[in-house]
């Protein structure tokens, strides 16, 4: 299907808030003090619900979750093989990195090879996620600058594919580009929802960003690990490139150091791959296992958007609840799953923790 432009925003009609279901508890002595509460869904790839717990039919934006897809028309097209992209650099492509001197000098690699430079890149600047990268900058009074802003590996491979395409490279991220809309018929496919049904927003780094279910979240996820035999042999083989540098670069996806996504895929040794997204978003792709001989898809959304403390822990709870981490990678990765509530001291006097229960569901896919 042609499509000449992107949908231009979400449906402003006044519509029914979705019960989400308490996750996370915040303790303090006997009290529960807060909660956090949200939607957690997993399916397979042909859409069958196999856990699920609060509303799956939640419509939220990808947001940070969407970069694994975003890079496939990359693939796809041929428009990496042109540019001779490195795994490593596709890797890039798919990252919400932390802006350290691995993921910068990358990001600049992609940049040599496609002939351009840090000034196209319209991501704009942040301080690096990276503490002790931010923390070098403020010591010599400098600025972060473009290659360290988390999506700039994503915004390197859409300017790639705009110069493979033949599109312009100054408008590569707006709406109307024919790379913004190759990307908007990829989340399409990979979740069955229509592209005229989707809705569109402007993400962080300036480019559109799209708003489905959880429920489509984690089917996007499915076939990313698992792609149907009905899509195209181009589109598979970039689904299974986008996974092999993902999972063998873990570090390059999130940072070297305290990053849930790199930590997991570290800790479960390539078997899943892991995408953060930001108001308490999470995706990540089970690869086909004896535990899920057809692969998975899970998705999650905090629905208070707590990034730091609720999301972790659900998605600890939630991968360990569905027998994808055993014990030692449950223990590389148990810093994530409760965190300690310390007074001024330092004392603990409570904690987070989950406190939920997913329910396993066998229904046909809906």
């Amino acid at each position: 299907m042609q499509v000449s432009q992107l949908p231009a925003s979400a449906d402003s009609r006044p519509q029914q808030i979705p019960a989400p279901e308490p996750l996370v508890e915040v303790t303090r002595g006997a009290i529960t003090e807060s909660r956090h509460r949200g939607h957690v869904v997993a399916v397979e790839p042909d859409g069958k619900i196999v856990a699920v717990l609060g509303a799956p039919d939640t419509v939220t934006f990808l947001r940070s979750s969407a970069k694994p897809h975003q890079a496939i028309p990359l693939i796809a097209s041929g428009a990496a093989d042109q540019f001779g992209f490195s795994e490593k650099e596709i890797a890039l492509a798919c990252a919400s990195h932390s802006g350290e001197p691995i993921h910068t000098e990358v990001a600049a690699s992609m940049l040599r090879k496609i002939g351009l430079g840090p000034e196209d890149l319209k991501c704009g600047t942040h301080e690096p996620f990276s503490p002790k990268t931010a923390g070098e900058l403020r010591e010599k009074g400098e600025k972060p600058h473009v290659l360290q802003n988390n999506c700039s590996g994503k915004h390197a491979g859409m300017l790639a594919l705009a110069l493979h395409l033949g599109a312009p490279t100054e408008t590569y991220d707006q709406p109307g580009n024919p790379v913004q809309l190759a990307i908007g018929q990829t989340i399409s496919q990979f979740s069955g929802i229509p592209i005229e049904d989707i809705a569109v927003g402007i993400d962080g780094c300036g480019v559109p960003v799209f708003g489905v279910t959880v429920k489509a979240m984690a089917l996007m996820y499915a076939r990313l690990v698992a792609p149907p035999a009905e899509f195209e042999e181009s589109t598979r083989e970039a689904c299974k490139g986008i996974v092999a540098g993902m999972t063998r670069y873990p570090e390059l996806i999130g940072g070297t150091t305290d990053r849930l996504d790199t930590e997991l895929m570290r800790a479960t040794e390539g078997s899943l791959v892991s995408k953060v997204g930001a108001e308490g978003v999470y995706t990540a792709g089970v690869m086909p296992c004896m535990e899920w001989p057809n692969g998975l898809g899970l998705a999650l959304k905090i629905e208070d958007g707590d990034d730091h403390r609720a999301r972790p822990t659900v998605v600890i709870e939630s991968l360990n609840q569905l027998g994808v981490l055993n014990d030692e990678s449950l223990e590389a990765v148990s810093r994530y799953a409760f965190f300690p509530v310390r007074n001024r001291s330092g004392e603990i006097v409570g904690e987070v923790r989950a406190s939920f229960k997913l329910n396993r569901d066998t229904s046909e896919p809906r």
